[in-house]
């Protein structure tokens, strides 16, 4: 079974990254995940992969889910 962590990738001074969070944290609070927040600003090769996207939600099974998410979308990722 895979490790319970959903990561998030962020920017910095990111609103809608902010936003994202919260809503990942209110649904994990429900289950025994846990979540691991990446700043990709400064690595180069994560910017060129979610630049345009973040925040983006990445499950341990590499499916991933671009904002903007709902609750739903994040409880379907990592079902």
């Amino acid at each position: 079974m895979p490790n319970k962590i959903i990561t998030i990738y962020v920017g910095s001074n990111c609103h809608l990254c902010e936003i994202a969070k919260d809503l990942i944290i209110d649904v994990l609070r429900e289950t025994d995940w846990a979540y691991n927040e990446v700043n990709i600003s400064n690595d180069n090769q994560l910017k060129e992969k979610y630049g345009l996207r973040i925040p983006v939600a990445v499950a341990p099974s590499g499916k991933e889910k671009s904002w903007p998410f709902t609750s739903s979308q994040i409880k379907q990722l990592i079902l």
